[in-house]
């Protein structure tokens, strides 16, 4: 299957095809990593420290046992050579993935021009559309180099060459024609370190980026974010481009088993949105509305009450009611209106009013 030629027809594909397509394709088949998200009231700060992240628990570290050293399949981990431990985090809301990179080396290589350094290579299918994101790999030989590089290449799944760390240099490298996607409103990085190039020491990376349906060469006014949602699957990988001291050969340990993850999305690995765990899953009332048909004044109400819910008593402001969960309500006359939802459950009953939100004049 091809997924270029044009942006509208692209994505038009994806919202058909991808998902039963690719999310076989994925590699490490029958393995889905886990995303923590985070309360809305306790998004990690992005400073390089690790406080934030104390209550992101042990089984949602991804160490280097899940790793491959892809230059020497018979190497093992050696953590007194080098150890690195990654999570990753979401929250509900935002279209941003976290990341928390922890990582000791015995020997840091850094500071030379270009890439030739240690990395931190992440690639990101929001979508799970699968397919090629470098020119070199692309499905479709029809198409020019240029147009294939400016049609293609990081618009819809986005490599991050992350520089570990990055002394006198831009945080990453975004591989593409968007660079815009590594800076603010889009990703935003810190570093926590205290060594030298050629020493030994330990490196804190926090950062998050936001993941891109489409994220084209013509820049942020087309821009489509992946939207996240909870127990949406996600296809992300990540290799770590470790130089050794000098007269050993370096690394290049990835997380999926195939190295040309770095330019294939389809040889990506699963990861999960996860829901609120407890204690932080608190019961509380919430929901969202969509307007159906402006001109019948018809609108779809959609429960996002988190805890355990039993019972749905919808006041739709015009003297209706309902107890369906998603109800579906048409207004007689346009007008805004205050609509509220009342919960019940084990732990109680909870009430989310909205005052006007829902305006039909």
């Amino acid at each position: 299957m091809t997924r270029r030629l044009s942006a509208a027809a692209a994505l038009l594909v994806l919202g058909v095809l991808a998902f039963t397509v690719y999310v076989s394709a994925l590699d490490r088949p029958g393995t889905t990593f886990k995303v923590f998200q985070f309360p809305a009231d306790q998004i990690p700060r992005i400073d390089g420290n690790t406080d934030d992240w104390k209550m992101v628990s042990d089984d949602y570290v991804i160490g280097m046992d899940q790793l491959v050293d892809q230059n020497d399949l018979n190497h093992k981990p050696d953590p007194s050579d080098f150890d690195a431990k990654v999570r990753v985090g979401w929250v509900k809301g935002l279209n941003r993935l976290y990341f928390l990179y922890e990582a000791y080396a015995k020997y840091w290589d850094f500071g030379n021009s270009g890439l030739n350094q240690d990395i931190f290579e992440l690639v990101v299918d929001g979508d799970l559309s699968g397919g090629s994101l470098i020119e070199r790999l692309n499905e479709a030989p029809e198409l020019s180099e240029r147009d294939e590089h400016f049609s293609m290449h990081g618009v819809f799944a986005q490599n991050y060459h992350v520089m570990t760390p990055n002394l006198g240099k831009d945080w990453a490298m975004s591989w593409g024609c968007n660079s815009y996607v590594k800076q603010m409103p889009y990703a935003n990085a810190a570093y926590k370190y205290d060594f030298k190039p050629g020493q030994s020491g330990k490196l804190v990376v926090e950062f998050w980026i936001t993941p891109f349906d489409y994220a084209g060469c013509e820049g942020p006014p087309r821009v489509v974010e992946s939207k996240l949602v909870e127990n949406k699957l996600l296809g992300i990988s990540w290799a770590i481009l470790k130089h050794a001291e000098p007269g050993r050969r370096g690394s290049f340990w990835n997380l999926s088993r195939t190295r040309e993850m770095y330019g294939r999305a389809d040889h990506l690995v699963a990861f999960r949105l996860m829901p609120l765990e407890k204690p932080w899953r608190t019961f509380q009332a919430d929901w969202s509305f969509k307007i159906l048909d402006m001109n019948r004044r018809l609108v779809a109400f959609q429960d996002e009450s988190t805890g355990e819910v039993t019972a749905w008593k919808w006041d739709f402001g015009d003297g209706s009611t309902s107890t369906e969960k998603n109800p579906i309500h048409q207004y007689s006359r346009g007008a805004d209106y205050d609509v509220v939802l009342e919960v019940g459950g084990p732990e109680g009953v909870s009430r989310r009013e909205k005052i006007w939100d829902v305006d039909l004049r």
